[in-house]
């Protein structure tokens, strides 16, 4: 990864804390990172079949 991009993300990251510095504290931090992170794995995992699982839930939920 060239230098220029890693202190991009490595500076848009610390922006993001700096967000979260006021409602949560420091050790607060990993209670809210971590589970965003799970959620947009998954979100990123799941695309593919995304239009299948909504057509299949549509057919359920009637």
């Amino acid at each position: 990864m060239p230098t220029e991009t890693h202190s991009q993300i490595a500076s848009f990251i610390w922006s993001i804390c700096n967000l979260l510095r006021g409602p949560y504290k420091r050790n607060e931090y990993r209670k809210v990172i971590l589970p965003l992170t799970v959620l947009r794995r998954f979100d990123c995992i799941l695309v593919p079949t995304k239009a299948a699982v909504l057509k299949e839930h549509a057919t359920i939920k009637t």
